[in-house]
């Protein structure tokens, strides 16, 4: 059923009774917090789940969870990819190519949040490199493996609140970078890229959605500072008391904060999350009001927008498609 589920569901609550038996999904980012929680949960109702991960070894051990869960022919396999690097991203969709086993469902999962400005191995800035253009490469380069009826699922942020994208600077080499700002720009191009990617595939029966999973402690954040962490909690909290919201941040647990991945990718219809974002396992709506609360801007819906990030990320990753 599609719910009712909300900010507390989990994700083996929003999964009971589904059965994954014979589907394949790739997840990026499987070696730790929310990667993980989402692998085991579709493992154990059937899914067989490749994890796309930079570090192999870290990956074994912190997927043995999924293993020991996985039921009716779910399962586990790892590859390599650093989303920081061009090259690893064309490496491991060159080895999924030749493999040729095709998927129902891609979570890109992975990611990096408010680190200290740097560049990828490409001269990225790290945020954006990351986030965005190493997952851009990485789906388009397997689209051809995508089954009629599969699913990309981007994990975007409540985030995506502090800035649009700019295609004018993207690297920040004419503007000052701030941490949040540039962690706002990649996660407005994951909702911008999974609306571009819907409009160019649902003929297909391929469709894509972002979404926030909400905020949980996990390593996403291993860069934020306490006082770094505050100063965001207390900017949120600030907008929403603004915005005549009485709630106040509150952390999910892990297994609340995949319950909206499984939601988007399995249970909701697909014309339901087809081109739109979610949160808290419901389509959220458009909210442009001051303040961080609830809701996704209206920027990074705009399908224009979309169109004209797709064509600056072909510039940037030097590849058509």
């Amino acid at each position: 059923m599609v719910g009712p589920f909300g900010a507390e569901s989990t994700a083996d609550e929003v999964l009971e009774g589904v059965e994954l038996s014979g589907k394949r999904v790739l997840i990026t980012g499987a070696s730790a917090g929310l990667g993980v929680e989402t692998a085991r949960a579709l493992a154990a109702r059937g899914a067989w789940v490749v994890g796309a991960v930079r570090n192999l070894a870290k990956a074994e051990e912190a997927t043995g969870v999924v293993r020991r869960g996985a039921a009716r022919g779910g399962g586990l396999e790892l590859v390599e990819l650093d989303l920081a690097s061009l090259a690893s991203v064309r490496a491991c969709a060159d080895g999924l190519n030749a493999a040729g086993d095709r998927f129902d469902l891609v979570i890109a999962n992975a990611g990096v949040m408010a680190c200290p400005f740097g560049r990828t191995a490409d001269g990225f800035e790290t945020q954006f490199g990351t986030n965005h253009l190493g997952h851009f490469l990485l789906v388009n380069r397997i689209a051809g493996l995508m089954t009629p009826g599969a699913r990309l699922v981007n994990l975007s942020s409540s985030g995506h609140r502090f800035s649009d994208v700019d295609l004018e600077d993207p690297n920040f080499e004419r503007t000052p970078c701030e941490e949040f700002k540039a962690y706002g720009r990649s996660k407005t191009a994951n909702v911008l890229f999974a609306v571009e990617f819907d409009r160019r595939h649902k003929a297909e029966g391929i469709r894509a959605t972002a979404l926030h999973p909400g905020g949980i402690q996990t390593e996403l954040g291993r860069y934020m500072a306490p006082e770094v962490i505050q100063r965001m909690i207390d900017m949120i909290n600030a907008g929403n008391q603004a915005a005549g919201v009485e709630n106040t941040f509150s952390w999910k647990t892990i297994p609340q904060g995949a319950a909206t991945t499984v939601w988007a990718a399995v249970v909701a219809p697909a014309e339901l999350v087809g081109g739109k974002f979610c949160e808290d396992c419901q389509v959220a709506d458009i909210v442009n009001d001051p303040g961080f609360r609830g809701g996704v801007r209206s920027y990074a819906l705009d399908p224009e927008r979309a169109k004209a990030l797709w064509a600056k990320s072909e510039e940037m990753v030097g590849e058509r498609f």
